[in-house]
């Protein structure tokens, strides 16, 4: 029986993980959160002096595994849980490098296509309604002002002792906004046949439920 898939596109801060997380979650679906893989990645990519060097090992030296523990989404590199220490500023700056490269998003292509193909799944990434799974059976395309985003990544950081500024966050999510729409390698755009949310002034519960009206509508689904 084919497998149901749902893509969800949308640029850095949009809310994407914690939304398909929690409707994957509702629906008994796998959430697969893309954006962990790449920051796995720009973690590996950290070992090598040169982007050469780096690629040179992606191959046969980067191994990656997602394993799920009540319903969570864990990230192991090299038999590592990584989970939590993909999740710096920095790797995040580096997983946007790292992600404009082809030998990455071709490493990392099959791997992605694979989990859809066993699982019903919700995903979400950057490309992933364009080329990892262009005939998803729902695309959703989810963004929201840089201002707005920025100041939920603050909030998110409020208690860190080390938290970066308001203004820097909203720097950093500009720069990423750029540098995902701009690469040359599955540039982030929404697909012609995917449904736009903007949820810059929509509550968490209320992006859920919106989605999970279109998936009623759209699909057959219990």
């Amino acid at each position: 029986m084919k497998k149901i898939n749902i893509a969800i596109d949308g640029p850095a801060g949009a809310g994407k993980s914690s939304i398909a997380r929690e409707v994957a979650s509702q629906l008994g679906f796998v959430y697969v959160d893309t954006g962990a893989l790449y920051r796995a990645i720009a973690l590996f990519s950290t070992e090598y002096p040169t982007k050469k060097d780096f690629l040179k090992h992606l191959e046969d030296d980067c191994h990656l595994e997602l394993k799920y523990f009540g319903g969570t989404q864990c990230i192991f590199l090299n038999g590592e849980n990584v989970t939590e220490s993909i999740r710096t500023p920095e790797v995040s700056m580096k997983a946007s490098e790292v992600s404009a490269l082809p030998e990455v998003r071709e490493f990392l292509l099959e791997t992605q296509k694979d989990i859809a193909r066993e699982y019903n799944v919700i995903m979400d990434g950057r490309d992933i309604g364009t080329v990892v799974l262009p005939d998803a059976d729902l695309k959703i395309y989810l963004t929201a002002s840089a201002e707005e985003r920025a100041s939920r990544r603050y909030l998110e950081m409020e208690d860190k002792p080390d938290k970066p500024t308001y203004d820097q966050i909203l720097e950093d999510i500009r720069q990423r906004d750029y540098n995902d729409m701009h690469r040359a390698v599955s540039p982030l755009r929404q697909a012609d046949d995917a449904v736009l949310i903007d949820s810059t002034t929509m509550g968490f519960h209320e992006v859920c439920e919106e989605i999970m009206d279109l998936i009623e509508q759209r699909l057959d689904v219990e």
